[in-house]
């Protein structure tokens, strides 16, 4: 039995890896149905500040082959986020907030705005980081560096 009728979780997913799939596995396992927001290209990097290698468009279509792979036939949709929130800020169907623990303390920040739009509080389950073999986090961005591969494997050819 799933816990929450609608989990949201979001992230930028250039470089899919082992930490993403925490974060999905854990939002399709206590939701029956999952709103997926990426971060839009604009977004990425004008506020962010972010580099990224792949736009939106691949980073939607590598998102839903990685679901259906690892994850199976899923009730989700996937939406394009504009700003740090997206759906969570006006959504009454959204009653959980999946996040990482290096992100989860922004579900704070939801639900204050939440209350002052007269919108009920959201759970926010926190998942812990997935670290590679030295111990760190994997990122995107430590791949795109050739740090580590996507399961966290150190590379030895690091630049």
């Amino acid at each position: 039995m799933k816990k929450y009728d609608c989990v949201a979780m979001g992230g930028t997913f250039d470089i899919l890896h082992s930490g993403h799939m925490e974060l999905l596995k854990k939002s399709f396992e206590i939701g029956k149905f999952v709103i997926i927001g990426i971060s839009s290209d604009n977004f990425v990097k004008g506020k962010l500040k972010k580099k990224i290698n792949n736009s939106f468009e691949v980073r939607k279509s590598n998102l839903v082959k990685i679901i259906g792979s690892e994850v199976g036939p899923s009730l989700y949709e996937i939406t394009k986020l504009e700003d740090e929130f997206g759906p969570l800020m006006f959504s009454d169907r959204v009653d959980c907030m999946v996040a990482s623990t290096e992100t989860s303390y922004k579900g704070t920040k939801v639900n204050e705005i939440r209350t002052k739009m007269g919108l009920p509080t959201i759970d926010i389950v926190s998942v812990g980081l997935k670290l590679a073999q030295d111990g760190l986090p994997i990122s995107s961005s430590r791949i795109r560096a050739n740090e580590v591969d996507q399961t966290g494997n150190i590379l030895k050819n690091k630049k």
